[in-house]
């Protein structure tokens, strides 16, 4: 990139509205390597270059958390050698791009059942979280094995747990504690997006931080993820800079 077109990039970013909280349910994959008459995972490895691309894109904006829905719940139901290939992604990614991670200061984490996932992935994972844990730039959190609705049963056993052994009676649940023991517990007070982008056409959340989204600016685009680039970022931007967030109140203006 050359320097004056940099310094344009910039020109234009500081006149926008930067959300804090950025999430992006990652959607496309297969219908893009369709498209090029490719097998669906040559799909998911393009997508991964584009997952490189925003993450320098969100960080240089000043975005303090990126959230990425990789892999959710319900993916275990597509066919065997597609989740297989999916596993095995992440091992490739982190291998790659850490020293990336680290020159642009971002630290990665992540949120759902990791645990789950195979040994190699799992390691993979770690690794990347461990090797970034002191950066304290933009905060890349990768939703791995992933469901909104699952995090909030989740999170009601565990109040219900605390309410069993005495620790916590009903009366004393509330917001505060409910959203501490979410996924995204560990964010505080950036824990709900501003925005969330949603690529491919579907106009719909597919259970992604189900309770954090309720009051997210939702951006939804045809472009598929593959092709999603710093245009089509950009345009998401522009688009939240117009948006009017009242949270349930009123403009100042209507009052």
């Amino acid at each position: 990139m050359s320097f004056f077109r940099k310094k344009r990039e910039q020109s234009t970013l500081a006149s926008l509205k930067i959300p804090k909280h950025l999430a992006i349910i990652m959607d496309g994959n297969g219908r893009w390597a369709q498209k090029q008459m490719m097998p669906r995972v040559a799909g998911h490895k393009r997508g991964m270059n584009t997952v490189k691309e925003v993450t320098k894109l969100a960080s240089d904006a000043g975005v303090q958390v990126l959230s990425l829905y990789a892999f959710s719940t319900e993916n275990w139901r597509r066919p065997a050698d597609e989740v297989s290939f999916l596993m095995k992604l992440p091992v490739t990614f982190f291998d790659n791009f850490v020293p990336d991670l680290m020159a642009n200061n971002v630290r990665v984490t992540t949120m759902g059942d990791i645990e789950s996932l195979p040994a190699n992935t799992v390691e993979a994972v770690h690794k990347a979280v461990e090797e970034t844990a002191a950066n304290t730039g933009m905060i890349l959190n990768f939703a791995l094995n992933y469901g909104g609705q699952a995090e909030i049963i989740s999170a009601a056993q565990a109040l219900a747990a605390q309410v069993a052994d005495g620790t916590l009676s009903p009366q004393e649940i509330d917001k505060s504690n409910f959203e501490a023991n979410l996924a995204t517990g560990f964010l505080g007070e950036l824990a709900q997006p501003d925005l969330m982008i949603r690529t491919s056409g579907e106009e719909r959340l597919s259970n992604f931080l189900t309770y954090q989204s309720a009051y997210s600016e939702l951006y939804f685009t045809d472009v598929l993820w593959p092709d999603f680039g710093a245009a089509d970022f950009q345009a998401a931007l522009e688009a939240y800079t117009k948006r009017d967030r009242r949270f349930g109140g009123l403009n100042p203006k209507e009052k």
